[in-house]
C-alpha cells in the first residue's frame, strides 16, 4: 500500500469502541510498577515478556494477561496506565474511546473497586479538560466466573453510580467465551438495563454464532463485541446488515489469537462490503502487536481497503459510539471534511 495511503490512515478521525485498559499495559510498565509494589513476576526481563506473546488461543493469552494485571495495586497505578494508553489514542487521532476494565481481576486481589474507578475516571476527566477528548468506560464482567460473581461486583459498584456518572456508562462481557455462554448472564444484565446502563458482550469470536445470538435476543446487548463468526449463519448476517448491529472487530487480536491464520483472509472487508456496521479497533495492544494506526494500516494494507471504505470504518465508530446524536454530527462534518481535503 502507498505511503499516501497511510498517512491517511495517520490522521485519519476514528473512535475505539473496543480496548482493554488492562491489555494496554506495555512491559515496560508492567516491570516499573511490580518493582514500586514489590510483586514479582514470573518474567524476568522486558524481552522475555514479549517473547511470551506467541499466542496458542485465547486462553494463552489469559494466562498472561492475569498475571501481567497483578501489578496494578493503586488509584495511581490505573491512573497511569489510563494515561499512557490516552497519550497513543491522541496520537493515533482516535476522539472517542469506550474503554473496557475488569473489577473482578482487581477484587480477587484484595483492591477496592472504587480504587479501580477513581484511578480510570481521573485520567478520563483529565484528557477531556486538557484535550477535549472524549472517553467512557464500560464495566466488564468476567465470563469464566459464576453470575453470582457478577452480580456481586455490580452491587459493589452500585454506590459509585452517582460520583461516576459522567464516565461509566455501560457493562459488558468478556474472558473466555468456550463453554461460557450468553445466558449465563441473563439476570445481571436485566440489572444492569434496569438502571439504564448500556450493554455490550463479546461474541462471535472463539464461540459460535449461537453466543451471538444468545448476546443479542437474552442480553439485549446494543453492540457485540468481536462477531467474526456470524459469517457462519447467514439468517445472523442478513439480521446484523438490516439492523445496523455494531461489531466491534480487533483484526491483529484475531491475528495473534489465531482466530485467523493470515490477515488476507480476515473477512472484515466482506462483513464492510456487505453492509455491515463493522469497526476495526485494538483490543489489548500491549499484547497483539498494535494500538489503533496499527490495526487500520494492517488490515488496509492486508485486505486492500480504500480511502472511501477507511472512512466508512471511521464513520461506523462513531455511529456505534454510546454518544448524543449531535456529537456525532460533529465527528461525521469532521470526516466529510477530512476526505474532501485528503
Amino acid at each position: 500500500m502507498s505511503t499516501s495511503l497511510h498517512d491517511f490512515i495517520q490522521h485519519l478521525p476514528k473512535a475505539e469502541l473496543h480496548l482493554h485498559i488492562e491489555g494496554s499495559l506495555e512491559p515496560e510498565m508492567m516491570f516499573e510498577l511490580a518493582k514500586k509494589n514489590q510483586v514479582s513476576l514470573p518474567y524476568a526481563s522486558v524481552e522475555e515478556v514479549r517473547a511470551a506473546y506467541d499466542f496458542a488461543d485465547l486462553q494463552s493469552f489469559l494466562d498472561l494477561y492475569y498475571a501481567g494485571a497483578a501489578v496494578l495495586q493503586t488509584e495511581q497505578d490505573f491512573f497511569d496506565l489510563t494515561h499512557a494508553y490516552i497519550q497513543r489514542a491522541l496520537a493515533d487521532q482516535v476522539r472517542h474511546v469506550e474503554l473496557f476494565f475488569d473489577p473482578q481481576t482487581h477484587t480477587a486481589r484484595g483492591i477496592a473497586i472504587a480504587t479501580v474507578f477513581a484511578g480510570i475516571a481521573r485520567a478520563l476527566r483529565e484528557a477531556k479538560a486538557q484535550h477535549g477528548f472524549s472517553g467512557t468506560m464500560i464495566m466488564c464482567f468476567l465470563r469464566h466466573l459464576s453470575e453470582e460473581d457478577a452480580i456481586a461486583t455490580l452491587e459493589a459498584a452500585l454506590p459509585l453510580r452517582d460520583a461516576y456518572a459522567d464516565v461509566w456508562i455501560g457493562v459488558g462481557l468478556d474472558s473466555a467465551e468456550v463453554g461460557n455462554p450468553p445466558e449465563k448472564f441473563t439476570h445481571v444484565f436485566t440489572l444492569a438495563q434496569a438502571m439504564g446502563l448500556h450493554l455490550v458482550a463479546h461474541a462471535g469470536e472463539e464461540g459460535p454464532p449461537a453466543y451471538i445470538h444468545g448476546a443479542l435476543d437474552v442480553l439485549q446487548v446494543e453492540r457485540i463485541d468481536h462477531g467474526v463468526r456470524a459469517e457462519e449463519d447467514a439468517a445472523l448476517m442478513q439480521r446484523l446488515q438490516q439492523t445496523r448491529m455494531p461489531l466491534t472487530v480487533c483484526p491483529l487480536s484475531n491475528l495473534k489469537l489465531c482466530v485467523v491464520k493470515d490477515l488476507r483472509e480476515h473477512n472484515l472487508a466482506r462483513m464492510l462490503r456487505d453492509g455491515l456496521c463493522v469497526t476495526i479497533n485494538s483490543d489489548d495492544p500491549a499484547y497483539f502487536g498494535g494500538y489503533m494506526n496499527t490495526n487500520f494500516i494492517a488490515t488496509a494494507d492486508a485486505l486492500d481497503l480504500s480511502k472511501a471504505e477507511l472512512v466508512q470504518l471511521a464513520r461506523n465508530s462513531f455511529e456505534a459510539a454510546f454518544v448524543s446524536d449531535e456529537q456525532k454530527q460533529v465527528w461525521f462534518d469532521e470526516l466529510d471534511l477530512y476526505l474532501k481535503n485528503a
